[in-house]
């Protein structure tokens, strides 16, 4: 998969099948829609790419919106990297491309740019300055820039619409198996090892210990988790909260892995949700919150 950091494609990609949204979280509903731009390609012979944004736009109008994200950039390239495509665009999303009126957007980057031939969007696609633009505005310009516009029917499990939004909220919620089946993969948080107060290795529970960085924040507690590095792939269990015990002030996602008891500061890893055990607590003491880890250990030993 090519990725490109701006819109002017390589010859081999002109004339092109272009998928265009956030992705953010890349589940099932996004899926449907890459998996039919992509037989669309295949049926026309033709190259089949992704467009996102970074960052994410709601973020950049609204910068007291933090720990919105469902997976980050480098995840989204890893999974649809997955996915086969041709290329990835990634539009910088900033001032003045928010600035482009509708038309611009389509003239100067689906026209001339990519040259699309054929566009996927979901419904509810905005774009263009103040959000004017949508399906109806596609539609308008379609024969002036050489171009037809598909919209995908929304991805549905029961009566839900399956959309991002609905994701973080059952994220919030600890709904973690859920969500898994609506990535179909664990929902992962990926970031650096960075050092704490080795409270957990006072205790006999050693950590690793990451900030949450832009990443929705779950449910507060206690999970069962797979933890990825180069050189490993481990069960664990993984806090998510204050630390009311020890009166923390700063939310940390601490991950005691199984069989590993190395220092791991500043490697990459990849903590991989699959169970809500348990609603983070306050103990009375030391000695009641180290029986309870052994409890919780104990029992996603059990489930894992």
């Amino acid at each position: 998969m090519r990725i490109y950091k701006n819109p002017n494609l390589k010859k081999k990609h002109y004339y092109s099948v272009i998928a265009i949204g956030n992705f953010d979280g890349l589940h099932l509903g996004h899926q449907k829609v890459i998996k039919e731009a992509k037989q669309k390609a295949k049926k026309n012979k033709i190259p089949c790419g992704v467009m996102t944004f970074e960052p994410v736009p709601v973020m950049f109008f609204n910068n007291k919106i933090k720990n919105h994200r469902i997976n980050s950039l480098e995840q989204k390239k890893t999974q649809l990297k997955k996915l086969k495509l041709d290329f990835l665009i990634i539009i910088k999303f900033n001032k003045n491309f928010s600035s482009q009126s509708p038309e611009e957007f389509i003239n100067k980057i689906i026209f001339k740019k990519t040259k699309c031939k054929y566009l996927y969007v979901s419904k509810n696609f905005k774009f263009g300055f103040k959000r004017q633009g949508n399906i109806k505005t596609l539609k308008k310009f379609e024969k002036k820039y050489n171009f037809k516009n598909i919209v995908t029917k929304p991805y549905k499990k029961g009566n839900k619409t399956i959309s991002s939004t609905f994701l973080r909220k059952k994220i919030r919620l600890g709904k973690i198996e859920e969500v898994n089946k609506l990535l179909n993969r664990n929902w992962s948080i990926n970031g650096k090892v960075i050092k704490g107060q080795k409270r957990g290795r006072k205790i006999g529970f050693p950590t690793c210990n990451l900030k949450l960085s832009n990443y929705v924040v779950p449910k507060l507690g206690v999970y069962a988790v797979k933890v990825k590095s180069k050189n490993f792939y481990k069960n664990g269990i993984a806090n998510i909260g204050y630390r009311p015990t020890f009166n923390g002030q700063n939310l940390l996602l601490e991950t005691n892995i199984f069989g590993i008891n190395k220092n791991l500061y500043n490697k990459v890893i990849s903590i991989n949700f699959k169970k809500f055990i348990r609603p983070e607590k306050r103990f009375r003491n030391l000695k009641h919150l180290k029986k309870q880890i052994k409890l919780d250990i104990k029992k996603v030993k059990n489930n894992v």
